[in-house]
């Protein structure tokens, strides 16, 4: 294996787990946890 090999393994599950995390985010699953974690910023602190 060369370096130029190992390079495109890298950039391929480089690629794979970004598309993973932008697919975990944009799930269903986490809209809920996403929007009551939007609202932190505005909820009264008294």
């Amino acid at each position: 294996m060369d370096i130029n090999t190992l390079r495109g393994v890298v950039a391929a599950v480089s690629l794979a787990i970004f598309a993973g995390i932008v697919g975990w985010a944009w799930s269903r699953a986490q809209r809920s946890r996403f929007e009551d974690a939007a609202q932190i910023p505005f909820a009264d602190r008294d």
